[in-house]
């Protein structure tokens, strides 16, 4: 080996052993930096406008932008966090009290509707231990669902320093965004339009599932929320919000509150409120989740939809949260590179149209045949 091959492997293993123990040293940052790069993605059009009205001036665009995400995004979470915190501490003392009467759900199904007694005994299951089962079940998952909101509200301090550094981070990925970004693609080794087009994906599907699943979630949670309100169910807001969090699940994620919901309003004694609570789940939410989610996610991501809920699916498995949008980039890098791979190394092959085909007699000028 040459001297200058020596020293180009020997720096190449320094710069990944520096920069995993970098990754390393900030790993429990990743979060806050990953959500900063994701609303840089989304709001940076918005910066790119602004420049030019306040005299190419970054540090204020990049501020005056920072300032519309604090009052577009973070105050209204923080007002809903607050609705979400009050319902669950009343949720959770009232299953802890025995109040909501969880546990007398099937002495009620039973009392109002003796055929499903009769059909559960004939497909042999015991009805006594299918009625601890469900309400062990529903008490359950009540009780997590409120816990789980409780310990977010309660965990006041990480989440005041998570919107800290990722709205300190962002404030300088608008202002140094395509600095950052030019210096990326002269550093990776890749060839620059290589770089620019996985760059350009990144934006693309970030944006597109960001959007999608925001837009989405929201609709659909304020719809089911409004819903629960209007038929006198409680805690609105907190199951809202977990239908908005479920909507991830296309087509079945809401479902998953709104049916129990209008299953126990039937058995009470209120099938109006049931039945109507089934037509705005069925015919509502779930045609806004049909309408809307092709549009914002399949049609600039360019992937199919199975492709994006495999996607998904897998990137909340392995990167909770943040993964609803970390497992369609990962998705969309994987056709992106492919694709690149078969451009690189695929011989061209010749389309129909440059084939010479023998032709049959009576495709052949009329002229040949005289000749």
């Amino acid at each position: 080996m040459t001297e200058n091959t020596v020293e180009r492997a020997f720096f190449f293993a320094l710069l990944f052993a520096i920069t995993l123990a970098f990754l390393w040293l900030i790993r429990g940052f990743l979060q806050p930096i990953f959500w900063a790069i994701a609303l840089g993605i989304i709001v940076y059009p918005v910066h790119a406008r602004m420049l030019p009205r306040v005299k190419q001036k970054e540090s204020l665009a990049a501020m005056l932008s920072v300032l519309l995400v604090v009052l577009v995004v973070i105050l209204p979470l923080i007002g809903i966090a607050a609705a979400v915190t009050g319902e669950a501490a009343g949720l959770y003392q009232r299953l802890n009290t025995g109040d909501l009467g969880v546990d007398s759900l099937y002495a009620r199904a039973t009392a109002n509707m003796p055929q499903i007694v009769a059909l559960i005994e004939r497909l042999g299951i015991d009805p006594s231990r299918l009625e601890s089962q469900l309400s062990t079940a529903a008490i359950e998952a009540s009780r997590f669902v409120a816990s789980r909101a409780l310990s977010i509200g309660q965990d006041t301090l990480r989440v005041a320093v998570f919107f800290f550094l990722m709205l300190y981070l962002l404030f300088f990925f608008l202002r140094d965004g395509q600095r950052l970004l030019e210096g990326l693609v002269r550093a990776l080794p890749l060839g620059d339009a290589r770089e620019r087009h996985l760059l350009s994906r990144f934006a693309e599907v970030s944006r597109a599932t960001i959007k999608g699943t925001v837009v989405v979630g929201v609709v659909q949670g304020a719809i089911g929320g409004a819903a629960f309100a209007l038929l006198g169910i409680g805690a609105p807001v907190l199951w809202g919000v977990v239908m908005s969090l479920l909507s991830i699940l296309p087509a079945v994620g809401p479902a998953l509150v709104w049916l129990p919901a209008a299953i126990v309003l039937i058995i009470s004694h209120e099938p109006v409120a049931g039945i109507a609570l089934i037509a705005i789940g069925v015919l509502v939410i779930g045609l806004v989740d049909n309408m809307l989610r092709p549009i914002l996610v399949g049609r600039d991501t360019r992937m199919p939809d199975y492709l994006i809920l495999l996607s998904t699916l897998g990137g909340l498995a392995g990167f909770g949260l943040a993964g609803i949008i970390i497992g369609p980039i990962i998705a969309a890098f994987f056709l992106s590179v492919w694709q690149m791979a078969q451009d690189e190394f695929a011989p061209a092959s010749p389309s129909l149209d440059d084939l010479e085909l023998p032709r049959t007699a009576a495709e052949q000028d009329p002229g040949e045949h005289g000749q």
